[in-house]
């Protein structure tokens, strides 16, 4: 499998806290990557600054082989690499269909349809509710719509964050059976998730962070199996 992402040494800063210290890792095509670790880890900065929301004082973020550590958040999606934020961030006065049209606007006008029919195909709810003003949705309702939304973009590589926030237990397995139902169609996925557990059962390979460094790293299964881990994260 060929390289898509690629972090080499980065290390970011809000003000005087250094919030990412030295982090390196890869996402190859067709994988699940999984970034777990507590809540304030540093996973989600992370995935801002690979989306070109944060920038690292230090190192390198390539896509596709080329650097991307200075590219403008917006260029970035045209360039395959979708991000589904933390906590959803829908468009709530606008309508579920609206919503998606959105996140097709770096592809041409006349693909819009067939676009809508593939997301709607893959999350049939939302074709349900395609009319219904998106701010009067569920929660889970809400976190197809982000994710129908950043693949209206073609990415080459999906990034979520948070996908269970917030989620009743049934709302979590929902989502997680979405996410390997997409993996199976070719999505490559590097997913932030506090839920270790469910984050581990669907990664090929997995990181684990602690106060802003990567201190594990092995497939899904390993760290699953790791006492370390599952003391920490899984409860065991």
């Amino acid at each position: 499998m060929s390289e898509i992402l690629k972090v080499d040494s980065i290390n970011v800063y809000y003000g005087a806290i250094h919030a990412i210290k030295d982090v390196s890792f890869s996402v190859h095509e067709g994988e699940i990557v999984t970034l777990i670790g507590a809540n304030g880890a540093g996973k989600s900065t992370i995935l801002q600054t690979v989306s070109g929301l944060l920038r690292s004082k230090t190192g390198v973020v390539r896509f596709c082989d080329e650097d991307i550590s200075h590219t403008a958040a917006y260029k970035i999606v045209e360039k395959g690499l979708a991000q589904v934020p933390e906590g959803r961030r829908i468009f709530l006065q606008m309508t579920v269909e609206e919503n998606l049209e959105m996140g097709a606007y770096t592809q041409a006008p006349s693909g819009v349809d067939a676009d809508l029919a593939m997301v709607y195909e893959q999350f049939p709810r939302l074709k349900e509710r395609r009319r219904q003003i998106a701010g009067t949705l569920s929660g889970g309702e809400q976190q197809m719509l982000a994710m129908g939304r950043a693949l209206m973009s073609h990415p080459r590589l999906l990034m979520l964050d948070e996908p269970s926030m917030g989620l009743a237990p049934i709302l979590v397995e929902q989502i997680f059976e979405i996410i390997r139902d997409m993996h199976k169609k070719g999505t490559t996925i590097l997913l932030v998730e506090q839920n270790a557990q469910m984050a581990l059962s669907v990664a090929d390979r997995a990181y684990v962070l602690e106060t802003g460094s990567i201190i594990l790293s092995g497939t899904g299964a390993e760290l699953a199996a790791s006492d370390s881990v599952r003391k920490a994260y899984l409860g065991g």
